[in-house]
């Protein structure tokens, strides 16, 4: 049964988007449509596409994690006392990573062994985290040595090398969700949770995994993040857990569970987000209209996908004909 014109536009509504602020903005400034500014947008938004495929792994189990900018935060702090302290680059980056791993596994154990409410537990682990990264940086900003900054300038093939890591874990997260039986239960436990726990699917395992998953793609982001920025701040990592949150919904990942894909869906979410401001500042826009297009943004991604629930819920209604 072919799919009603309606949701194959509400499915197609981010790339729609996508396109439609690359020929605004491109008509606006004359330096927007270049090949620099696309390899800057697409460095700029390397961070939030890996975050954004952690977040992906977790909203299709109706979950969400909101310590990943956190979690990026003290894995910051601690790879640049390392840094700053001489330690070679492959141990700040398997800290960083490492870190991200284990922020995970306490929101997988609060979550999957505690019960707790996804929102909750992973708002109190924001907190705990924010205040760990402060304590960590003593709420200074921290400068890197230059051998840290060797991620963010290289360019093999003429792209930085945070886009061609952002491409890998994009494609590796898209494998795993697609072509392996933890993807195809992740979409069933999300889809229909007591039924997944009926058919024998091991959902705490499965709620712990997706957490876990998310933390080391933070940990990842925050080192592409932190290679380009080239300083911890007291605010790094800050507000990276909704750009993630509305890239994977902007893309079409139901914030219900159950839908949702990493390519292209994430990552087109990701660019528009980092093209909508790159756009904004080629056009020397107000910075104070900045937190209005967020929270634009924001809405439309709730809106979008509720549209999107809402018509499919009703296309996959059972109808019951009575007959006379």
């Amino acid at each position: 049964m072919p799919r009603p014109l309606a949701l194959r536009l509400l499915e197609a509504a981010p790339l729609l988007l996508f396109l439609a602020v690359i020929l605004l903005f491109g008509t606006q400034s004359a330096g927007f449509l270049t090949a620099a500014n696309a390899a800057q947008i697409l460095a700029q938004a390397a961070p939030t596409v890996i975050v954004a495929v952690g977040m992906t792994f977790v909203l299709l189990t109706a979950g969400v994690d909101l310590s990943v900018g956190a979690l990026m935060f003290i894995g910051a702090g601690v790879a640049g006392h390392l840094a700053i302290a001489g330690y070679p680059l492959p141990v700040s980056i398997a800290v960083m990573v490492a870190i991200g791993v284990a922020g995970g596994g306490v929101n997988a154990l609060l979550v999957s062994r505690f019960g707790l409410v996804p929102f909750v537990a992973t708002l109190a682990t924001l907190y705990i985290g924010r205040g760990l990264g402060r304590w960590i940086t003593e709420t200074r900003a921290m400068n890197l040595p230059e051998s840290f900054l060797v991620i963010g300038a290289s360019e093999p093939l003429g792209l930085p090398l945070p886009v061609w890591a952002a491409a890998a874990v994009a494609v590796a997260g898209q494998c795993v969700l697609s072509t392996t039986p933890f993807g195809r239960y992740l979409y069933a436990l999300g889809a229909d949770p007591e039924g997944a726990r009926k058919a024998g699917l091991p959902t705490r395992r499965l709620i712990a995994a997706v957490y876990v998953i998310s933390g080391a793609c933070a940990g990842l982001g925050g080192l592409l993040a932190l290679a380009r920025l080239g300083a911890v701040s007291p605010r790094f990592g800050e507000f990276y857990e909704f750009d993630a949150i509305t890239a994977s919904v902007l893309g079409g990942t139901s914030l219900y569970g159950g839908r949702g894909r990493v390519l292209p869906d994430t990552v087109v979410g990701a660019l528009l987000i980092k093209t909508i401001f790159s756009g904004l500042v080629s056009v020397q826009a107000d910075p104070y209209l900045y937190p209005l297009i967020t929270a634009t943004i924001i809405f439309l991604a709730v809106a979008v996908d509720s549209a999107r629930s809402r018509l499919a819920a009703r296309l996959t209604r059972r109808v019951i004909r009575v007959d006379a």
